[in-house]
C-alpha cells in the first residue's frame, strides 16, 4: 500500500496548533507569531506535506518551480533571504530556479526574460525599478510576480519593503543620545533604492539635530569598501564620533581598518551597521546594528507570491488592486557593543520600547 498523503490536519497535529493557524502561517498572513509560524514550517517541511500538488500539476501546466532574480548570490544579506525563501518551498513543495545579474541592468532584464514558461511565478529584488518601463519589458506577462525592496513609482506589483529610511533615522538618533555629535555615514551603490532611501534617513536625522555634524563616504556593500571607507576616516584628519555603515558588511570592514590602525571601539569611535546578519552579534566587539528580519522578508515574499499563483485566473483581476499596497517591515534597533558598552548599558536600563539589546 502506497504513502497516504499528509493532510494539512497531520501538520495542524504534529505541531499542537489549529488548521487555521497552519493555513496563516503557510500563507505569510501577518497575525502568525513568528515562533509559531517557523514550527509550523519545520513541521511542514519534515512531514513533506504539499497542499493539493499532484491534483495542481495534473489540471494545469504547473511547473512547481518558484523564480528568484536578485542583485548578487553572495554574502549573508542574499544567503538569509534565500535561506528564508527555500524554507517556504520546502515546506510547499516547491523548487527554486536563482538568478542573479552583479549589477548589470542588460544581464537582469535577460534573467527576467530567460524565466518565461519555465517557473509559476517570480520573486524579483531590484534596483531598477524606478526606470522607466524597465519592469514592463522585462517581466514576463501574466506571470505572478512578487517583488522584494524594488521601488515603483506607480506600483504595479505586489511588494515586500523594508522601511530603510525609518530604521537610518532610528540609528542616527540612537548614537546622538548616546552624545556622539560628529557621525561618518558609509553609503552604499547610488543605483541600490535600500541605499538611497538610508542616506536619505541619514541625512534627515542628521538636519533635524542642530548641533550635529554628518559626514559621507562611499561604499558598495560590501567588506572591502567599508575597509577603505574606515582607512579614509582615519586619514581624513577630523576623527567623527561614530561611524555608521548602510549595512553590516562594510561595518564590518570599517571595524578591520580601525584594528589595524590601533583604533579601539568604541572607546575611541563608535560603530554601527544596519541589518543584523547573523555575524554580527558574533564579532568583537559585537556590533549595533538596525535588525532586519531578512529570513522572514523572504519568507513573507514566496507565501504572498504562493497565493497569487493558487489563486490562478479567478485571482488575476484583482491582483492589480492588491499591487498597490506593499507590506512594509519595520527594522528594530538592537543595541550592542559598538556603539558605546556604557552608553547603551544605560539606555537599556531606562526601557525604551522598541529597542532591542543583546
Amino acid at each position: 500500500m502506497g504513502r497516504q498523503a499528509v493532510t494539512i490536519r497531520d501538520v495542524a497535529r504534529e505541531a499542537k496548533v489549529s488548521v487555521a493557524t497552519v493555513s496563516r502561517a503557510l500563507n505569510g498572513h501577518s497575525n502568525v507569531a513568528e515562533p509559531v509560524r517557523r514550527q509550523v514550517l519545520e513541521v511542514a517541511r519534515r512531514l513533506r506535506y504539499s497542499p493539493h500538488g499532484a491534483a495542481r500539476s495534473l489540471s494545469s501546466r504547473s511547473t512547481q518551480t518558484i523564480g528568484v532574480v536578485l542583485p548578487d548570490l553572495h554574502g549573508e544579506f542574499f544567503s538569509e533571504l534565500i535561506r528564508g525563501i527555500d524554507a517556504v518551498a520546502r515546506a510547499r513543495g516547491r523548487r527554486l530556479l536563482l538568478s542573479s545579474y552583479h549589477g548589470d541592468p542588460d544581464e537582469q532584464g535577460a534573467a527576467l526574460r530567460a524565466m518565461r514558461g519555465r517557473v509559476d511565478g517570480l520573486l524579483v529584488m531590484s534596483p531598477y525599478g524606478d526606470r522607466p518601463g524597465f519592469l514592463a519589458e522585462n517581466l514576463p506577462q501574466l506571470l505572478p510576480v512578487v517583488l522584494i525592496n524594488t521601488h515603483q513609482p506607480e506600483p504595479a506589483w505586489p511588494a515586500l519593503e523594508i522601511d530603510n529610511h525609518a530604521g537610518a533615522v532610528a540609528m542616527v538618533e540612537h548614537l546622538l543620545a548616546l552624545g556622539h555629535r560628529r557621525i561618518a555615514f558609509i553609503g552604499g551603490p547610488a543605483h541600490n533604492h535600500d541605499a538611497r532611501e538610508r542616506l536619505r534617513g541619514f541625512r534627515d536625522a542628521i538636519a533635524a539635530h542642530p548641533g550635529a555634524v554628518g559626514e559621507e563616504y562611499p561604499g558598495e556593500f560590501d567588506e572591502a569598501s567599508g575597509h577603505r571607507a574606515g582607512r579614509a576616516i582615519l586619514a581624513s584628519g577630523t576623527r567623527p564620533d561614530a561611524v555608521f555603515a548602510a549595512n553590516d558588511m562594510m561595518a564590518l570592514g570599517c571595524l578591520y581598518a580601525f584594528v589595524q590602525a590601533g583604533v579601539r571601539v568604541p572607546g575611541d569611535i563608535a560603530l554601527a551597521g544596519f541589518d543584523d546578519i547573523p555575524l554580527a552579534r558574533f564579532v568583537h566587539p559585537s556590533l549595533t546594528t538596525m535588525r532586519v528580519s531578512i529570513a522572514a522578508l523572504g519568507e513573507r515574499a514566496l507565501a504572498r507570491l504562493l497565493e497569487q499563483i493558487e489563486a490562478g485566473a479567478d485571482g488575476a483581476e484583482t491582483a492589480g488592486a492588491a499591487a498597490g499596497a506593499a507590506q512594509v517591515m519595520v527594522p528594530e534597533l538592537v543595541v550592542r557593543e559598538s556603539s558605546g558598552r556604557e552608553a547603551a548599558r544605560a539606555q537599556a536600563r531606562r526601557g525604551r520600547p522598541g529597542k532591542g539589546r543583546e
